[in-house]
């Protein structure tokens, strides 16, 4: 019994902190499948958090921008009124997106979906 006990707790604590980990995840990880079939049957806001030059050089057909390093209370406001808008987020390559997705949730927004950068997708861009 004393053998198990600390084994019984250790385990516990590990289930506590995994399932913390997963519940404080506050926006979805999708694929580029999804976040295309999302922007074909629903009204979403496709949000580009790269920075302007790189957005000028090609972006998803009706994006937005919204460099990932000037996300505030305010700036995402302007881009984003309702904090329960789908929003849809990418960038070169998967990592400013996460930071950005982030930023957005705890700033309170609620339908966050991050799809990785434009470096792979393979539907339609614009200059």
């Amino acid at each position: 019994m004393k053998r198990i006990l600390p084994l019984l707790i250790s385990f516990l604590l590990l289930l506590t902190g995994c399932g913390g980990n997963a519940s404080d995840e506050s926006y979805h990880q999708i694929t580029q499948e999804t976040a295309k079939e999302m922007m074909d049957t629903q009204e979403v806001i496709v949000l580009d958090v790269r920075e302007q030059e790189e957005y000028d050089s090609g972006h998803i057909p009706d994006a937005v921008l919204l460099p990932a390093g000037t996300i505030d209370e305010t700036t995402a406001a302007e881009v984003i009124p309702e904090k329960d808008s789908t929003v849809l987020v990418y960038c070169r390559s998967g990592n400013r997106s996460k930071t950005a997705s982030s930023t957005l949730a705890e700033l309170g927004y609620t339908n966050i979906y991050e799809f990785g950068g434009i470096n792979t997708w393979p539907y339609e861009t614009e200059p």
